[in-house]
């Protein structure tokens, strides 16, 4: 444990009998990361005890933690892992401690019966490039990354702000400056999302740029800016409408599409198909939001059903509850998703 616990000392809560409620201090050596552990004006524990409904409070170094036995000891956990964090080099910010808090609550919600026992530690996959690490802040982010570890081939499908598009170049990073790969190269369709933005000025990068951005504003994150620039002009970084993979063999290759959701079913075919030697091919989307035509099948929609169960392929399904953007996006996506459910059944229903 990176913490000494001073004080441990399980008691009977009197306001709800079949309730543990639970004492404890953690004291941690270092006093400039507990500084940082802790955050500017206690706000990461401020976090600790609204998310857990816990009582964490500091002085110096040291935080006393009280309530609820399994609250207290996921609290530990969480704070454990992050100190941890800083010690191997990394930073601590608002959204890491959501993460912590959301992985050391998953390990219990996944018993099967309650323990008394104090479990492990976090284990969260994580990405490592030069410029920055990334743990895994939600159990199906975890499943993600180790699914991007272990197959060829992975559909990372689900809402927005889930991380599936990050973590994607974020993997593909890390594989190249592993020398795993030779080259990164990604895509996303050329459709406009329910707009019409007719004629667009400049050559062909001005023209597509726009709908790439989301996938150059993750590698820049990655990977410092001028070695992006210098890997994009030697090509070993490419950044492409989906219309220029047809007919080529990407082989020794990191290939991410993006925005699956808006490919046809002859597109998404000539995509997959375009997988060569030593290669490593990810497809990310959201089936929810395609805007393709009306009548035409989308191209992710439908790999996904012929896919099911191939060797070599992985799926990996994000819901709202790995949102890990701004918590109100969370609560937007499942309204949402409420009110499309209701839609499909009353058209069920007419049918």
């Amino acid at each position: 444990m990176n913490a000494q616990e001073v004080i441990s000392s399980p008691s009977r809560n009197t306001r709800t009998a079949a309730t543990d409620a639970n004492h404890f201090i953690l004291t941690f050596e270092n006093n400039r990361f507990a500084s940082e552990l802790f955050g500017q004006f206690d706000q990461h524990l401020k976090l600790l005890e609204q998310r857990l409904q816990v009582d964490a409070r500091a002085r110096g170094n040291s935080v006393s933690i009280s309530g609820d036995l399994v609250a207290t000891n996921q609290a530990r956990r969480a704070l454990d892992f992050l100190y941890a964090r800083l010690q191997s080099g990394g930073t601590v910010e608002i959204s890491d401690v959501e993460g912590a808090i959301r992985m050391a609550v998953a390990a219990d919600d996944q018993l099967t019966l309650p323990t008394m026992e104090r479990k492990a530690k976090l284990t969260m996959a994580q990405i490592s490039t030069r410029k920055k690490t990334i743990a895994a802040r939600t159990p199906t982010q975890d499943a993600y990354m180790r699914a991007l570890e272990r197959s060829e081939l992975v559909f990372g499908v689900g809402p927005a702000g889930t991380g599936k598009t990050y973590l994607a170049v974020a993997h593909a990073a890390q594989l190249l400056e592993r020398g795993l790969v030779d080259r990164i190269v990604l895509s996303r369709p050329a459709v406009e999302a329910g707009e019409r933005l007719g004629f667009l000025p400049g050559d062909m990068k001005e023209k597509v740029d726009p709908y790439l951005r989301p996938l150059y504003d993750a590698l820049y994150d990655m990977i410092p800016g001028d070695k992006v620039e210098r890997a994009i002009t030697a090509g070993v970084i490419e950044i492409a409408p989906l219309a220029f993979m047809r007919g080529r063999t990407l082989s020794n290759a990191a290939v991410i599409l993006d925005e699956a959701q808006n490919t046809t079913s002859m597109q998404m075919k000539m995509f997959l198909t375009r997988l060569g030697e030593n290669a490593r091919m990810i497809v990310t989307g959201d089936p929810s939001q395609v805007d393709l035509p009306r009548g035409v099948t989308s191209g992710l929609v439908e790999a996904l059903q012929i896919l099911k169960g191939v060797e070599g392929v992985s799926v990996v399904r994000f819901k709202d509850v790995d949102v890990v953007r701004h918590p109100l996006v969370g609560r937007i996506v499942k309204a949402y998703d409420a009110q499309y459910a209701v839609h499909e059944e009353s058209e069920k229903i007419d049918l």
